[in-house]
């Protein structure tokens, strides 16, 4: 039985990736399938970035969230959710943050640097980066991974490859997202303390 410093999870940015990866099971294979999927994911991340903010604006519960000036952007802001269409500049920069979030994924390396970035995709959420006014309730955001794992998934079915390596494809961003899932949540829970009450 291998040992886990608990507190460690919680303080060692690179411990807790360590961890959550090795109990998943996200391997080198796991991340060599990401990287071969590039050829085919990266020219549609445009169309998947699309279908993400149409999803979005579906809803005023994850709409109203992009009404606020967003982090980085110094263009006009909307004055109110009915103003904020589509196609508003505003949008048009996060939809170009999610397209660069997504070709990352898919073109690494995955080294420290990479998971200090997919924590930061978590830490952005919130009010302690970025804009202040910005915090994304963590229903929201469990809801758009959810989301965005099924549109990638159904993406690699779509495509004229094999059946081998698509199910290769589809277990390793599963796998993948599960710990990048785990590094937006961590956020939420930001100070909690382990009780050693809770049982598994």
């Amino acid at each position: 039985m291998e040992h886990i410093d608990e507190q460690r999870l919680e303080e060692d940015l690179s411990y807790r990736f360590g961890y959550v990866s090795d109990f998943i099971g996200l391997g080198e294979d796991d991340i060599a399938a990401v990287l071969e999927s590039a050829v085919y994911l990266a020219p549609i991340v445009p169309a998947l970035v699309d279908a993400v903010y149409i999803k979005l604006h579906n809803y005023d519960a994850t709409w109203r969230h992009f009404v606020p000036r967003q982090h980085g952007y110094d263009g006009d802001v909307p004055a109110s959710l009915e103003q904020l269409t589509l196609d508003h500049p505003q949008i048009q920069f996060r939809k170009e943050h999610l397209g660069r979030y997504l070709s990352r994924l898919v073109t690494g390396p995955y080294d420290l640097k990479m998971v200090s970035y997919l924590d930061f995709v978590g830490k952005m959420h919130t009010p302690t980066a970025g804009n202040k006014q910005l915090d994304v309730p963590l229903v929201q955001m469990n809801s758009l991974m959810g989301f965005v794992a099924d549109a990638l998934t159904a993406t690699i079915f779509s495509l004229d490859i094999s059946d081998q390596k698509k199910q290769r494809m589809v277990r390793a961003f599963g796998k993948l997202l599960w710990v990048q899932n785990d590094l937006i949540n961590r956020h939420y829970a930001a100070g909690a303390k382990y009780s050693g009450a809770e049982a598994a």
